[in-house]
């Protein structure tokens, strides 16, 4: 794998554009985008981009400036990405449910020079630019609501002139994928086109036995393959997020289809419609967050004696939720597919990677994925057959670092032994090239010396069936420093307690691990990255002790 990569790296220097280009000059009839009401072949969907480019190019937007792209999962936002990369540009990934406060501080951290929106949003754009002006702004028009003062509508940009004599653009240009944590400011780690294409070669062709192209005429050839399945995508999860960005860029580099609902509210029916009617064959999707609603939709539905033809998925992706055993259980009930549960970050990876096809594949365990290590407290790789204890790394194709963040980018971006390795920072237990979660060192409970990881609590309480989601971390002490305390989201309609929570966990755990607070909450109120704010969590933790909720578990 490591040498097909090699042999890649010297033809295959190209910014993202350029590629799409030469698959929209081969198959440009072809399906790129459908949505509810539109199909958008490639070369409709390249001449929107040529468009919206000239647009940026004429505002004085150019190599290396920042385009917002606060939208939903639409085709303006697959338009606004191809646009930015034409000219060397850098989109930048805004989250569709920010407010205005959100939006203004993101545009400001990115230095957005211009931003695209719908007028659906207009309230929050509105807002957001009063303190945070952007010379240029392209609203698209899916509401009566008013454009923003001085705004382009999308239409007056695609009736315009398409890009003639852009700069020029390589594999050296830039993307950013911010990513939200649980405190402080968004971060972008900055990847440059080419080691992005390095790193998602396996998912675009190693996944279907492909041999990796070496030049730009090898990737047209497999697009306009006839022999070739090209893949139609559709992505639950929105395109602000890594996973369904990258799998959509990947589909279009295929020669495939994009299918997007019409509303960014997850509708289980409307996906199981456009999943018959569009025949998609890739899903992909948040966990158990998208999976279990999913799921009990068609058990609904076959209750009912309905059925929905699901025969033409062949593969369901997720990355960063947790997709529990009993869960992927239900949906192969449902799905001939392949499940596939992939670990990785928008700072790098991907790093581990677990493959369901049966109930045979079941207990499912995650294997290290290639160029994916074990690093011991000395920065050591741990050889995976002896195993041991210690940090998630990749070795492989990453990002350059975080944007203007040069403390963070050495703390996750670290040189150990003259080999460059990204560190997002969780602890893993090694065993034959296989590994078990353990949790964040800085997540991490001491519990009177003895070191609890929340992963593993996490797990054991998400084993009993009235669980919908949970999490564990630490709370201070008098005596043992902290002790271990659980928030409990419960499916809808269950009735259980705290009480019952600690009863179930019985044998399973050690009793210095087993939470000694429980808290029962209606909703773990996570981000749409499925990122859990602590703070917010360990105030309704309190709240719920308070109303008499929680318990101290024996």
């Amino acid at each position: 794998m490591t040498e097909s990569l090699d042999v890649a790296r010297a033809g295959l220097h190209l910014n993202w554009s350029t590629i799409w280009d030469r698959v929209a000059a081969t198959v440009p009839e072809r399906i790129a985008v459908r949505t509810p009401t539109l199909a958008v072949t490639y070369e409709e969907l390249e001449h929107a981009s040529a468009r919206l480019a000239a647009t940026l190019l004429g505002s004085g937007v150019g190599r290396g400036d920042r385009v917002g792209l606060f939208l939903y999962n639409r085709i303006e936002y697959l338009v606004g990405l191809y646009a930015a990369f034409k000219i060397g540009a850098i989109p930048v990934n805004l989250n569709f449910r920010y407010r205005s406060a959100e939006l203004a501080q993101l545009l400001r951290v990115s230095r957005a020079v211009a931003l695209v929106h719908p007028t659906s949003l207009g309230h929050v754009v509105r807002e957001a630019l009063l303190t945070t002006p952007v010379p240029l702004v392209v609203a698209v028009e899916d509401s009566a609501e008013p454009l923003p003062p001085g705004a382009r509508s999308w239409g007056s940009v695609l009736g315009g002139e398409p890009l003639r004599d852009g700069p020029p653009v390589d594999g050296d240009d830039t993307v950013f994928v911010f990513t939200g944590g649980t405190t402080g400011l968004p971060k972008a780690a900055v990847h440059r086109h080419a080691t992005l294409l390095q790193n998602q070669l396996v998912s675009i062709y190693g996944a279907a036995g492909i041999p990796f192209p070496t030049d730009l005429d090898e990737i047209a050839a497999v697009a306009a393959d006839e022999r070739i399945p090209a893949p139609v995508t559709l992505p639950i999860t929105p395109l602000m997020h890594a996973m369904a960005l990258f799998n959509s860029m990947d589909t279009l580099v295929l020669g495939g289809t994009v299918v997007f609902l019409d509303s960014p509210s997850f509708d289980p029916g409307a996906v199981l419609r456009t999943i018959e009617e569009r025949r998609v064959t890739r899903l992909i999707i948040a966990g158990n967050a998208v999976a279990v609603p999913l799921v009990d939709t068609l058990d609904g539905f076959t209750t009912a004696g309905v059925r929905h033809d699901l025969s033409s998925v062949q593969l369901v992706m997720s990355s960063g939720m947790a997709w529990t055993d009993a869960v992927k259980a239900r949906m192969l009930a449902h799905f001939d597919a392949q499940l596939f549960d992939i670990v990785g970050s928008s700072e790098g990876g991907p790093y581990a990677y677990s493959s369901v096809w049966s109930h045979a594949d079941l207990p499912s365990r995650l294997r290290l994925a290639e160029g994916a290590v074990v690093l011991d407290a000395e920065g050591r790789e741990l050889d995976a057959a002896v195993g041991g204890v210690g940090l998630l790394a990749s070795r492989g194709p990453m990002p350059e670092g975080y944007f203007e963040d040069p403390v963070k980018t050495a703390e996750v971006y670290q040189e150990h032994g003259g080999r460059r390795y990204v560190v997002p920072g969780d602890w893993v237990r090694l065993a034959d090239g296989r590994i078990e979660f353990l949790g964040r060192g800085s997540a991490v409970v001491n519990t009177g010396g003895e070191k609890v990881y929340p992963a593993e609590v996490e797990d054991a309480l998400l084993a009993l069936p009235e669980v919908a989601d949970c999490v564990v971390f630490g709370i201070p002490d008098d005596r043992w420093g902290q002790v271990v305390a659980a928030v409990v989201q419960p499916v809808p309609g269950a009735t259980f307690t705290a009480e019952a929570v600690a009863e179930f966990l019985g044998d399973s755990l050690a009793g210095y691990k087993k939470p000694r607070r429980i808290a029962i909450v209606d909703s773990i109120g996570r981000s749409p990255s499925g990122k859990a704010d602590l703070a917010v969590l360990r105030a309704r933790f309190d709240t719920a002790q308070q109303n008499g909720k929680g318990t101290t578990a024996r």
